[in-house]
Protein backbone atom coordinates (compact mmCIF):
# COMPACT_ATOMS: atom_id res chain seq x y z
CA UNK A 1 0.00 0.00 0.00
CA UNK A 2 2.81 2.41 0.82
CA UNK A 3 4.15 2.44 -2.76
CA UNK A 4 0.70 2.84 -4.34
CA UNK A 5 -1.01 5.26 -1.92
CA UNK A 6 0.93 8.49 -1.63
CA UNK A 7 -1.87 10.99 -1.16
CA UNK A 8 -3.50 11.63 2.20
CA UNK A 9 -6.66 12.59 0.30
CA UNK A 10 -7.17 9.08 -1.12
CA UNK A 11 -10.40 7.24 -0.33
CA UNK A 12 -10.62 3.59 0.66
CA UNK A 13 -13.08 2.63 -2.10
CA UNK A 14 -10.96 4.13 -4.91
CA UNK A 15 -7.76 2.75 -3.47
CA UNK A 16 -9.21 -0.74 -3.00
CA UNK A 17 -10.11 -0.88 -6.73
CA UNK A 18 -6.60 0.04 -7.80
CA UNK A 19 -5.02 -2.29 -5.23
CA UNK A 20 -7.04 -5.24 -6.53
CA UNK A 21 -5.32 -4.84 -9.89
CA UNK A 22 -1.93 -5.29 -8.23
CA UNK A 23 -0.50 -8.82 -8.11
CA UNK A 24 0.30 -8.45 -4.39
CA UNK A 25 -3.39 -8.07 -3.50
CA UNK A 26 -3.73 -11.85 -3.24
CA UNK A 27 -1.43 -11.94 -0.23
CA UNK A 28 -3.78 -9.64 1.66
CA UNK A 29 -6.56 -12.23 1.58
CA UNK A 30 -5.38 -13.40 5.00
CA UNK A 31 -6.62 -10.12 6.46
CA UNK A 32 -10.24 -9.32 7.27
CA UNK A 33 -11.92 -6.43 5.45
CA UNK A 34 -11.94 -4.31 8.65
CA UNK A 35 -8.22 -4.94 9.17
CA UNK A 36 -7.45 -3.79 5.62
CA UNK A 37 -9.51 -0.64 6.14
CA UNK A 38 -7.81 0.00 9.47
CA UNK A 39 -4.35 -0.37 7.90
CA UNK A 40 -5.41 1.98 5.11
CA UNK A 41 -6.66 4.56 7.62
CA UNK A 42 -3.43 4.35 9.62
CA UNK A 43 -1.41 4.80 6.42
CA UNK A 44 -3.48 7.86 5.42
CA UNK A 45 -3.07 9.36 8.91
CA UNK A 46 0.71 8.82 8.72
CA UNK A 47 0.82 10.56 5.32
CA UNK A 48 -1.24 13.49 6.62
CA UNK A 49 0.96 13.78 9.72
CA UNK A 50 4.10 13.79 7.58
CA UNK A 51 2.72 16.54 5.31
CA UNK A 52 1.73 18.58 8.36
CA UNK A 53 5.25 18.20 9.83
CA UNK A 54 6.81 19.33 6.55
CA UNK A 55 4.46 22.34 6.39
CA UNK A 56 5.28 23.33 9.96
CA UNK A 57 8.99 22.87 9.26
CA UNK A 58 8.59 25.29 6.33
CA UNK A 59 6.90 27.80 8.65
CA UNK A 60 9.74 27.38 11.19
CA UNK A 61 12.34 28.03 8.50
CA UNK A 62 10.60 31.14 7.16
CA UNK A 63 12.34 33.97 9.00
CA UNK A 64 9.70 36.59 8.15
CA UNK A 65 7.02 34.75 10.17
CA UNK A 66 6.51 36.07 13.70
CA UNK A 67 3.75 35.61 16.27
CA UNK A 68 1.79 38.50 14.70
CA UNK A 69 2.23 37.57 11.04
CA UNK A 70 -1.06 37.26 9.20
CA UNK A 71 -1.88 34.37 6.88
CA UNK A 72 -1.89 36.79 3.93
CA UNK A 73 1.73 37.81 4.65
CA UNK A 74 2.87 34.25 5.35
CA UNK A 75 1.19 32.93 2.21
CA UNK A 76 3.23 35.33 0.06
CA UNK A 77 6.45 34.03 1.62
CA UNK A 78 5.73 30.30 1.34
CA UNK A 79 3.38 29.81 -1.63
CA UNK A 80 6.09 28.63 -4.05
CA UNK A 81 7.68 26.10 -1.69
CA UNK A 82 6.91 22.46 -2.59
CA UNK A 83 6.05 21.68 1.04
CA UNK A 84 3.29 24.28 0.90
CA UNK A 85 2.01 23.04 -2.43
CA UNK A 86 2.05 19.40 -1.30
CA UNK A 87 0.39 20.15 2.04
CA UNK A 88 -3.00 20.86 0.51
CA UNK A 89 -4.67 22.34 -2.52
CA UNK A 90 -7.14 24.02 -0.17
CA UNK A 91 -6.11 27.51 0.86
CA UNK A 92 -8.53 27.32 3.76
CA UNK A 93 -6.83 24.17 5.10
CA UNK A 94 -3.41 25.85 4.85
CA UNK A 95 -4.74 28.90 6.65
CA UNK A 96 -6.26 26.79 9.44
CA UNK A 97 -2.97 24.92 9.92
CA UNK A 98 -1.04 28.22 9.88
CA UNK A 99 -3.33 29.66 12.56
CA UNK A 100 -2.91 26.52 14.71
CA UNK A 101 0.86 26.79 14.22
CA UNK A 102 0.89 30.45 15.37
CA UNK A 103 -1.31 29.59 18.37
CA UNK A 104 1.06 26.76 19.35
CA UNK A 105 4.11 29.01 18.91
CA UNK A 106 2.50 31.74 21.02
CA UNK A 107 1.68 29.32 23.86
CA UNK A 108 5.23 27.95 23.75
CA UNK A 109 6.76 31.45 23.67
CA UNK A 110 4.77 32.53 26.73
CA UNK A 111 5.72 29.37 28.63
CA UNK A 112 9.39 29.83 27.72
CA UNK A 113 9.22 33.46 28.83
CA UNK A 114 7.73 32.45 32.20
CA UNK A 115 10.62 30.02 32.60
CA UNK A 116 13.04 32.87 31.86
CA UNK A 117 11.36 35.00 34.53
CA UNK A 118 11.73 32.18 37.07
CA UNK A 119 15.42 31.85 36.18
CA UNK A 120 16.03 35.58 36.63
CA UNK A 121 17.35 36.09 40.16
CA UNK A 122 17.09 39.87 39.75
CA UNK A 123 13.30 39.60 40.07
CA UNK A 124 12.30 38.86 43.67
CA UNK A 125 9.33 39.21 46.00
CA UNK A 126 10.60 42.77 46.68
CA UNK A 127 10.25 43.79 43.01
CA UNK A 128 6.63 44.94 43.37
CA UNK A 129 7.56 47.33 46.16
CA UNK A 130 10.44 48.66 44.05
CA UNK A 131 8.05 49.16 41.12
CA UNK A 132 5.65 51.13 43.28
CA UNK A 133 8.49 53.45 44.23
CA UNK A 134 9.82 53.90 40.68
CA UNK A 135 9.45 52.63 37.11
CA UNK A 136 13.22 52.30 36.96
CA UNK A 137 13.08 48.77 38.39
CA UNK A 138 10.91 47.61 35.47
CA UNK A 139 13.38 49.15 33.00
CA UNK A 140 16.22 47.39 34.84
CA UNK A 141 14.35 44.07 34.68
CA UNK A 142 13.77 44.48 30.94
CA UNK A 143 17.42 45.40 30.46
CA UNK A 144 18.48 42.17 32.20
CA UNK A 145 16.11 40.13 30.03
CA UNK A 146 16.56 41.86 26.68
CA UNK A 147 19.40 39.72 25.34
CA UNK A 148 17.62 36.41 25.88
CA UNK A 149 15.95 34.78 22.88
CA UNK A 150 12.85 33.97 24.99
CA UNK A 151 12.41 37.72 25.58
CA UNK A 152 13.10 38.69 21.97
CA UNK A 153 10.54 36.25 20.54
CA UNK A 154 7.84 38.37 22.17
CA UNK A 155 9.14 41.63 20.63
CA UNK A 156 6.12 41.67 18.35
CA UNK A 157 3.77 41.74 21.39
CA UNK A 158 5.51 44.07 23.89
CA UNK A 159 2.32 44.84 25.86
CA UNK A 160 1.64 41.14 26.44
CA UNK A 161 5.27 40.59 27.45
CA UNK A 162 5.04 43.43 29.98
CA UNK A 163 1.78 41.95 31.37
CA UNK A 164 3.57 38.63 31.87
CA UNK A 165 6.38 40.39 33.76
CA UNK A 166 3.92 42.28 35.96
CA UNK A 167 1.85 39.17 36.62
CA UNK A 168 4.97 37.26 37.66
CA UNK A 169 6.10 40.08 39.97
CA UNK A 170 2.64 40.26 41.57
CA UNK A 171 2.68 36.50 42.07
CA UNK A 172 6.07 36.68 43.82
CA UNK A 173 4.77 39.51 46.01
CA UNK A 174 1.71 37.44 47.00
CA UNK A 175 3.89 34.47 47.95
CA UNK A 176 6.24 36.61 50.01
CA UNK A 177 9.83 35.81 50.92
CA UNK A 178 11.06 32.31 50.20
CA UNK A 179 11.57 29.98 53.15
CA UNK A 180 15.07 29.79 54.60
CA UNK A 181 17.30 27.12 53.07
CA UNK A 182 16.91 25.05 56.24
CA UNK A 183 13.11 24.88 55.99
CA UNK A 184 11.81 21.43 55.22
CA UNK A 185 8.31 22.34 54.05
CA UNK A 186 7.56 24.55 51.03
CA UNK A 187 4.24 25.51 52.71
CA UNK A 188 6.00 27.76 55.22
CA UNK A 189 5.83 30.73 52.84
CA UNK A 190 3.59 33.44 54.11
CA UNK A 191 0.42 34.16 52.14
CA UNK A 192 -1.29 37.51 51.91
Amino acid sequence: MSDMVRSADASWSDTRRSLRKDHRWETSSLLEREEKEKLFSEHIEALAKKKKEHFRQLLDETTTITLTTSWKEAKKAIKEDPRCIKFSSSDRKKQREFEDYIKDKYITAKADFRTLLKETKFITYRSRKLLQESDQHLRDVEKVLQNDKRYLVLDCVPDERRKLIMSYIEDLDRRGPPPPPTASEPTRRSTK
